[in-house]
Order: C-alpha cells, then sequence, then structure tokens
C-alpha cells in the first residue's frame, strides 16, 4: 500500500459555535475534530470500520480563534496485527496570512473491528525513510508508556 493511504488531512473554518467563554476554539471541539481525522485516517488505511481505544500525550499548545483555517493532518506511524497508531497535528491559521501555528499534538490509536465488533487483521505498515523509523520508534516508546501508566494506576 502506498504512503497515499498512510496520510489524510481535512481542512475546515472555526466557526463561533465552537468556541468556549473566552473566545477561543475549546479543547472538547478540538479532541472530536482529533477523534474524526484520525478515524478518516484509520478508516481509508484498514478500509473497514474502526474504534478508538486510546487517546495519548495530548498537548495544546496554542488557541485557535473564530474564523481561524484549521488543518488536521494524520499519518499512520505504527501498525499491530489490528491497531493502527496515528500521529495528528492540528494546525491553523488566519485565513489572511500564510503562516500556519500547530496548536495540538497527539497520538490516536485505533482498532480495525468486524460486523460483530471484533479486532480484525489491518495492512501492516513498514518504514522505511528514517523521518518513519524515527515516527515507529516514537509510537513504540508512548506504548510501553501506556503501560506503565496503567500499571500505576491498577495500584491505586
Amino acid at each position: 500500500m502506498g504512503n497515499n493511504k498512510r496520510e489524510l488531512t481535512l481542512r475546515f473554518l472555526a466557526e463561533p459555535t465552537d468556541v468556549n467563554f473566552g473566545g477561543k476554539v475549546h479543547g472538547g471541539m478540538v479532541m472530536k475534530w482529533i477523534d474524526q481525522a484520525g478515524y478518516a485516517c484509520a478508516r481509508h488505511w484498514s478500509g473497514g470500520y474502526c474504534v478508538t481505544v486510546y487517546v495519548g500525550g495530548i498537548r495544546f499548545l496554542k488557541p485557535i480563534h473564530i474564523g481561524n483555517l484549521v488543518e488536521i493532518q494524520t499519518k499512520i506511524i505504527y501498525t499491530g496485527r489490528t491497531s493502527m497508531h496515528i500521529s495528528v497535528d492540528v494546525w491553523a491559521n488566519d485565513p489572511k496570512e500564510d503562516e500556519k501555528i500547530k496548536t495540538t499534538h497527539c497520538v490516536i490509536i485505533f482498532v480495525a473491528v468486524d460486523s460483530d465488533g471484533k479486532p480484525e487483521e489491518t495492512p501492516s505498515w513498514v518504514p522505511v525513510t528514517q523521518e518513519d523509523k524515527d515516527l515507529e520508534l516514537y509510537a513504540k516508546r508512548l506504548m510501553d508508556l501506556r503501560t506503565s501508566i496503567q500499571e500505576e494506576m491498577g495500584r491505586r
């Protein structure tokens, strides 16, 4: 499978209904966009229905304002037998300006499921470039971190 199925970008304008009392897009709306874009990428890659199983390392770096052009870039960075780890970067800019600013980053994991909701195999992705190998390593480090967090929370 070529890289054309590995990446997906959504673009739209931030609307007045998306903002909080401070006049900026609220985090819940950004998380909804991230989930939608991640789902579109996972579905495009796997060719079937997918469910979100984890959103990790979400960082809100800069606010998004009403009227900003929002761009959500998704990219497969690791695949398991049934799972897809997707890097998500949210960018925003005033449509009158060229410079995009990264506002949010996270990694979201989807699992491909069949009509009965049971996990099913998804195409594997193999990194070729050094950048892709680094992204896969990043995904693996996040998996290790997630495991240690779950173990620690299980002790409470």
